[in-house]
């Protein structure tokens, strides 16, 4: 861990005391709010603040103390900011339960004068709002005297035996971690044109690492003999550097394994998805209460883009049909807002070979002389059949919303593998058709990482990944990355 990690994580100690401690006497000054909230009228209620200070002040140590336990001030980096706030709130509701029934039994016993409930309710509530803030606030100024130089990146040392074209691209995709530098990296051959010091055998390998000049060393491919390597990995250890491979496809499964005993033998069992018996309810519910939620929000957004569709080209229907594959080879019906002018629109030649649908073959004319990506996903660049409300539609993804109605309906999800037509599903390969095992999406992993910049077999690997990998973290990070992509664009 570098210097600025640790002062980083050592200044959150006292943050954190000053806003829980303040958070209380905030709480205070809202309380002699008259009809502060109007529903309620409520008698005012407070607390002396000699009486006031000591609950704040053993409070916010005991506070402190729980997330000291929990490893909250020890967060790197490189550490799921999603992850940190989730924590934050997770404890909050804990600590405001574990709080709230020391109020009520503690009365009388340990102090006379009691709080009250509405102060305690404003503090948990103002603390974790300002614990929240203050968290982005520092990784946003840690990120932005980063990307300036005023603190120091990770130093690292990459093996690889690659070709030059991919080790290029691995170097190129590092750098854009704002935290890296790649300083050394040794391979097969040297890569020209690259400023990045090249180290051609063991020795100066080894010599790098015990003058202890780099941070980290990232493993993905090497000539290197077994010895030389565990002799590497020897002197990380010695060394306290950090150490990390590029797993092969077959390691990434390593977060959906279960371990068990076959009578006296030990057997890993390679799961399909972790997403089984309640952790399906689980995301069930959620798709379910939040899609409604949603839908009930959206009600005059939607109303407002019906009215536009129809007055720029009014035959029916507003909201079309599109035919999709779903789990298990089903067809489904994928509602969408439609943005093509409706004489374009195909309608069931989506999922058989119609050779006299017109709106078909003129689609089909489409892909093959101007789709900016490869068959069988196409993206049919300035496409001459768009009504003129078509790029604000596709601009922020608005055609997809009435998915919703998929979600509420249950042949889809909100998050998943995207769901692709049939014509597209007749060319996968056999390993592909491993993402028709599930449910489909409205968004998915491939659209907040490079999204149609993805070729086809990236887009399956993320979605094999996600169906490996999948955790209720996981989901919300990419609804909360969608929304910024979309919004922003990138």
């Amino acid at each position: 861990m570098k210097k600025h990690e640790i002062i980083f994580s050592i200044i959150k100690i006292p943050f954190d005391f000053i806003i829980i401690f303040s958070s209380f006497f905030l709480a205070k000054k809202l309380r002699e709010i008259e009809n502060f909230i109007p529903i309620l009228d409520l008698e005012i209620k407070i607390i002396e603040n000699e009486f006031l200070w000591k609950f704040a002040f053993f409070w916010a140590i005991l506070y402190i103390i729980v997330f000291s336990i929990h490893w909250l001030y020890l967060i790197k980096i490189t550490s799921s900011k999603i992850s940190e706030i989730l924590d934050i709130i997770f404890y909050w509701i804990y600590w405001f339960l574990f709080f709230s029934v020391f109020v009520y039994f503690a009365k009388d016993f340990l102090y006379q004068v009691e709080i009250p409930r509405l102060i305690i309710i404003y503090t948990f509530i103002i603390w974790t709002t300002l614990v929240i803030i203050e968290r982005i606030l520092l990784n946003k100024v840690q990120k932005i005297l980063i990307e300036k130089w005023i603190i120091e990146k990770r130093k690292i040392l990459l093996i690889t035996n690659k070709n030059e074209k991919k080790i290029k691209n691995i170097i190129n995709d590092i750098k854009k971690a704002f935290i890296y530098e790649i300083v050394w990296y040794s391979n097969k051959d040297e890569v020209s044109d690259s400023k990045i010091k090249y180290l051609w055998n063991f020795k100066n390998l080894s010599e790098i690492i015990k003058e202890r000049k780099i941070d980290e060393i990232l493993f993905i491919d090497s000539n290197f003999s077994k010895k030389e390597l565990y002799d590497i990995w020897d002197l990380t250890r010695i060394k306290w550097i950090r150490y990390r491979y590029i797993t092969n496809w077959f390691d990434v499964t390593k977060t959906n394994t279960t371990f068990s005993l076959l009578n006296n033998i030990p057997v890993v069992e390679i799961k399909t998805t972790s997403l089984d018996s309640w952790w399906r309810v689980g995301k069930r519910l959620f798709d379910l209460v939040f899609s409604i939620f949603l839908l009930i929000i959206l009600i005059p957004f939607f109303l407002l883009i019906w009215i536009l569709i129809k007055i720029e080209d009014p035959k029916w229907p507003i909201i079309y049909k599109n035919k999709r594959v779903w789990q298990n080879w089903k067809i489904f019906n994928l509602y969408k807002f439609r943005y093509l002018k409706w004489e374009y629109c195909i309608k069931d030649s989506y999922w058989v070979d119609n050779d006299n649908d017109e709106a078909l073959k003129y689609e089909n004319e489409l892909i093959k002389k101007i789709s900016t990506r490869k068959w069988p996903l196409y993206k049919i660049k300035d496409d001459p059949r768009k009504t003129k409300i078509w790029t604000f539609i596709e601009k922020f993804s608005i055609d997809e919303l009435p998915q919703l109605i998929n979600v509420i309906i249950w042949n889809m999800s909100l998050v998943w593998p995207r769901p692709h037509q049939p014509r597209e599903v007749k060319k996968y390969k056999l390993e592909q058709k491993r993402v028709l095992t599930i449910k489909p999406w409205i968004t998915w992993l491939a659209q907040v990482n490079w999204r149609d910049k993805n070729k086809f077999e990236d887009e399956i690997k993320l979605d094999i990944f996600y169906i490996e990998n999948w955790s209720f973290i996981l989901d919300l990070k990419i609804i909360l990355k969608t929304i910024w992509v979309v919004l922003n664009r990138k």
